[in-house]
C-alpha cells in the first residue's frame, strides 16, 4: 500500500529514511545481535545512543554548556506539573500567558502548588492570536513566566518572545522543537513532547538552565524533580529507549540530510507560505489566525460551513490526505506539516483543495 500524507497533530509522521534506517536495525543494530527495543539501558551500546541522542541536540540546537539535557518520560503533560514544583519555589509565584489549551492545562497545573495567574490570555477570540506583553505585566516577585511557543491546536507561534526582564522564561516548545533556530540562553527551560517533530512517543525533552535545578519544592516526588535526572544523566530509571534512538535518527537527518534549523527553517517558510497563500486567495476556504501570528507548523482552516467541513475531510482522507479534521474544541480543519512532511505533500494538498473548491463552490 502507498503511504498517505499524514498531517495528523501528533504523534505525525517521520522522515522516511529515519523510518528505514529504524527498520534496518531492528533485529541487529550494528552488529550486536539485538533491537534497540531489547537493549539494556544499562549496556555500552545503548549508553553510546543516549549521549549521541543528547550530543546532536546540543549541536543541532546550539545549546549553551550551562543547561542540562534531560529524556524524560510522562509527555509535556507532565511538565505542566514538574515546573510549578521544581521552579515556583523561592516566591511561590509564576505569572502564565494563556494562548490556547495546553497553556491553560498548565495554568491550572500550577495553581494547585502555588499563587499561578494568567497575565494575559488571547482566550476571548477563541486563541487566534498572540496577545502584546510588556515587561509592566508580569509580576516583579514571578518565580518564572510561562509561555506555549507554538499552539498546536489553534495554529500560533510567538515571532517575538515576551521581556521578562530577569524572570526565567519557561516555554512549551512541543510542536515546534527543531523546526528553526531558537536562542537557548533567552530561556530558563524549555521541554516538549517529541513525537511531533523529533521522535514517536514516548519521550520528553527537557532543556533547563543548571542554577534552576535543585530547589524543588520539600512535596515534588523523586520522579519529578529535576535534579533526580540531570544527577543520573536520564538513567536513574530505564528510559524510553526506543524513542530515543528514534531521536538520534532524526536529529543526524536534520544534521546531515536537511543541513540544519537555517535549512529546515527555509523548508518549513516554504511549505507554509505555500499553503497559506492559498488559503488568503481562496473563496471557499479561510484560515483563522491572525497572519503576524502564523505557525509554520499547524495551518487551522475552515469553509464557514460545519457540512462542507465533513465533507472536506472525508473526501480528502479517501484522496490519501489523513487526519485533517481540526481539534474538537475549534472543529474545521487543521494541516500541521511539520519538519517530516515534504513540500510535495503541501502541494497536492492544495491541488486537491483547489479542485474541492471548484466542484463546491
Amino acid at each position: 500500500m502507498a503511504r498517505v500524507y499524514n498531517f495528523s497533530a501528533g504523534p505525525s509522521m517521520l522522515p522516511e529514511s529515519v523510518l528505514k534506517k529504524a527498520a534496518e536495525e531492528m533485529l541487529d543494530y550494528q552488529g550486536t545481535g539485538q533491537s534497540v527495543m531489547e537493549m539494556s539501558h544499562r549496556s555500552k551500546a545503548y549508553d553510546k545512543i543516549i549521549k549521541d541522542a543528547e550530543a546532536l541536540l546540543r549541536e543541532v540546537m546550539n545549546i549553551p554548556d550551562n543547561y542540562k539535557v534531560l529524556f524524560l518520560q510522562g509527555g509535556g503533560s507532565t511538565q505542566f506539573a514538574m515546573v510549578a514544583l521544581n521552579l515556583m519555589n523561592k516566591n511561590n509565584k509564576a505569572d502564565y500567558i494563556v494562548t490556547g489549551q495546553w497553556a491553560k492545562k498548565a495554568l491550572a497545573e500550577a495553581q494547585r502548588y502555588g499563587d499561578a495567574v494568567a497575565v494575559a490570555s488571547s482566550a476571548d477570540k477563541t486563541f487566534t492570536y498572540i496577545p502584546k506583553t510588556d515587561r509592566s505585566m508580569f509580576r516583579e516577585d514571578a518565580d518564572y513566566v510561562y509561555i506555549c511557543l507554538n499552539n498546536t491546536i489553534y495554529g500560533t507561534v510567538y515571532h517575538e518572545l515576551p521581556d521578562t526582564g530577569d524572570i526565567p522564561l519557561v516555554a512549551d516548545i512541543s510542536s515546534c522543537i527543531v523546526s528553526e533556530p531558537l536562542d537557548v540562553s533567552k530561556f530558563g527551560l524549555l521541554f516538549a513532547g517529541a513525537q511531533k517533530n523529533m521522535s514517536g512517543a514516548g519521550v520528553t525533552i527537557v532543556i533547563v538552565r543548571e542554577d534552576l535545578i535543585g530547589n524543588a519544592m520539600d512535596i515534588t516526588p523523586t520522579m519529578l524533580n529535576y535534579k533526580t535526572h540531570a544527577d543520573a544523566d536520564s538513567l536513574y530509571n530505564t528510559p524510553p529507549c526506543y524513542a530515543i534512538y528514534v531521536a538520534k535518527l532524526v536529529l543526524e537527518w536534520i544534521k546531515n540530510e536537511v543541513g540544519g534549523l537555517d535549512k529546515m527553517k527555509e523548508r518549513n517558510e516554504k511549505k507554509a507560505k505555500l499553503l497559506y497563500d492559498f488559503l488568503d486567495s481562496s473563496e471557499l476556504f479561510k484560515g483563522t489566525v491572525v497572519p503576524e501570528d502564523r505557525s509554520l507548523m499547524n495551518v487551522p482552516f475552515v469553509t464557514g460551513d460545519a457540512d462542507l467541513d465533513a465533507k472536506f475531510v472525508k473526501e480528502s482522507t479517501e484522496a490519501g490526505f489523513v487526519n485533517l479534521k481540526g481539534h474538537r474544541t475549534v472543529g474545521g480543519m487543521r494541516a500541521s506539516i511539520y519538519n517530516a512532511m515534504p513540500y510535495e505533500g503541501v502541494e497536492k494538498l492544495v491541488e486537491f483543495m483547489k479542485d474541492f473548491e471548484a466542484k463546491n463552490k
